[in-house]
């Protein structure tokens, strides 16, 4: 309850402009009841932004690098967007983080992010250096799809603003998916199949 309700808050607020008060109210309990549990707010943040980085890490972990190239990326293309369908409150609490300069994450990122990242990006270089991917660099490739796919759950009002009444429902994750797989399947194509695609 607690953790839900302080999801909802540090969405919202970030973490400077969250408050126990504010995540008290929120979980429907007394400030003493939840200091109990947790004294400080750093420690209700640093336990969600831990599950969190778990869950965000999940889709590019199960990048299998013995598959074929193009489906592994269009399957993590449709994971990241599913994530930023299925968890929005999470996705702006992790770009809040990162606004601030990662203050409280700073070493999951240096290690357990940085070591993902290095191993799926050998896997990308292994793909392209077999001729199944055209070369781009890996790293910039993975930061092109986190970007891409997590706009729709960090700006959200803004899609649906822009995309007006009869385009902003559940169906605008699958016009992006569609969208983002052609840009990124074709610009990944080797060169000699985007001659003949």
């Amino acid at each position: 309850m607690i953790l839900e309700a302080a999801l909802e808050v540090f969405s919202m607020h970030g973490f400077r402009g969250a408050t126990i008060d504010q995540i008290a109210e929120v979980a429907g309990m007394s400030k003493p009841n939840l200091l109990y549990y947790f004294p400080r707010k750093e420690e209700i943040h640093r336990r969600l932004i831990s599950a969190l980085l778990h869950t965000w890490l999940a889709p590019l972990k199960e990048m299998d690098e013995r598959g074929d190239p193009i489906p592994e990326i269009r399957s993590y293309i449709r994971r990241k967007l599913e994530m930023a369908r299925d968890y929005p409150r999470e996705s702006r609490l992790f770009a809040n983080e990162m606004l601030q300069g990662a203050p409280r994450i700073i070493e999951m990122i240096e290690v357990d992010l940085r070591n993902l990242v290095d191993e799926k990006a050998q896997v990308l270089l292994a793909w392209m250096e077999e001729g199944k991917l055209a070369h781009a660099d890996p790293y910039h490739l993975i930061f092109s799809i986190w970007a891409t796919t997590q706009h729709y759950a960090d700006f959200d009002v803004q899609v649906r603003a822009v995309l007006g009444p009869d385009r902003n429902g559940e169906g605008r994750f699958e016009d992006a998916a569609r969208y983002l797989e052609h840009l990124f399947m074709h610009g990944l194509a080797p060169r000699g199949a985007r001659a003949a695609g």
